[in-house]
């Protein structure tokens, strides 16, 4: 299974570190000719890295040895052959990571004491990630889902699978016992089993859920379990539980680009409704005087909006992106804070520069 940015999975990557955290971003390409170019970029940051940790005097020897050696295996680990929109590469003294996006980044190597997640996180919102559930009477399979694609996920224990075939079948047909195939004991207990296993998926990767079968299926699935009534659309189409990708990807995308305006739809709303209570800051300036004080819930931003400032003690000033004392960006200090972060279509906050804020008091 694709990693997921899950609460815990961010809050692991934000904790604070040893001195130097190293994160390196690129942007990648998914088809030739432009990812002819990729190995040579990813290796030429690598070894900007490099040297960024041999130019800091901050920076024992030893310190540099590790995290060196952290990047290189980082770099052993990158599969340029399967990438997608964007790379990053986290490492520090006895850890590294590695993460494909599928949303391009700037070409950036950044030092510090803790990871740049900010492109993780947004990455994750403007793919919209959801789980589909394919059912029928013989197979329930489970696909990963964004706003470009849909593949299946072969993790146990899908896909699940069973014969219909009744070895007792004609003895019922001649006694007039055989039950239809949604009546059925048997798939009653089959579909309770994808149930449980869907739940347990939620539990541990939470996204949007849509479920899909013929109207049967999906009625049973709703009587046996839970899952069909948390699911954001039930789409009665059958034939899916076998695939194709594309045909499922097909018969969702209605539904998911629906959900997707509705959650535009509900941070404009929430925005309104801190005007409407005086609750409601717009603009970096004022958004990070927010920010500092705790007093930020909901940050909302453009999907591109990106502006590097340099904290001047009362105000923010536009800087230059290499600058020291540059506060890297917005929402990682509200991330810090536990304020909620929704990334909305570019042109959504145009009135307000980009960024907006519903404030908790």
């Amino acid at each position: 299974m694709r990693p997921a940015l899950s609460s815990a999975a961010l809050a692991q990557l934000r904790r604070q570190r040893p001195y130097p955290a190293v994160t390196v971003l690129m942007p990648t390409h998914r088809r030739e000719p432009d990812n002819a170019q990729d190995p040579v970029r990813l290796r030429n940051l690598m070894a900007a890295a490099k040297e960024q940790l041999q130019a800091d005097p901050a920076v024992t020897r030893e310190t540099r040895s590790e995290v060196t050696e952290q990047l290189d295996r980082a770099l052993t680990e990158v599969d340029l052959a399967h990438a997608e929109d964007g790379l990053v590469v986290f490492a520090a003294p006895g850890e590294h990571q590695v993460w494909s996006l599928g949303r391009t980044v700037p070409e950036r190597v950044v030092l510090s004491d803790t990871f740049l997640t900010r492109n993780l996180v947004s990455a994750h919102a403007a793919e919209r990630p959801f789980w589909v559930l394919a059912v029928s009477a013989d197979r329930a399979s489970l696909w990963s889902g964004t706003a470009e694609r849909v593949t299946e996920e072969e993790v146990a224990p899908f896909p699940l699978t069973r014969s219909l075939e009744d070895p007792d079948a004609e003895r019922k047909e001649r006694i007039g016992d055989l039950p239809s195939t949604f009546s059925d004991e048997l798939t009653r207990q089959f579909l309770r089993d994808a149930d449980s296993a869907m739940s347990a998926v939620l539990a541990s990767h939470p996204r949007p859920l849509y479920v899909a079968g013929e109207a049967a299926a999906l009625a049973l699935l709703g009587d046996v379990g839970g899952v069909a009534a948390k699911a954001a659309a039930r789409i009665p189409h059958g034939g899916l539980a076998r695939g194709p990708a594309e045909a499922v990807s097909q018969a969702v995308r209605p539904f998911a680009e629906a959900h997707a305006e509705q959650d535009v739809a509900d941070v404009l709303a929430e925005l309104d409704r801190a005007r409407g209570r005086r609750a409601f800051a717009a603009g970096v300036d004022e958004i990070r005087q927010n920010v500092a004080t705790g007093r930020v819930a909901l940050l909302a931003v453009e999907e591109n909006y990106r502006e590097t400032v340099r904290d001047t003690g009362e105000h923010l000033n536009p800087a230059e992106p290499g600058d020291l004392d540059a506060l890297d960006d917005i929402v990682e200090r509200s991330l810090d804070t536990g304020a909620e972060v929704r990334f909305v279509p570019d042109g959504t906050l145009a009135d307000v520069g980009g960024i907006a804020s519903a404030l908790r008091y």
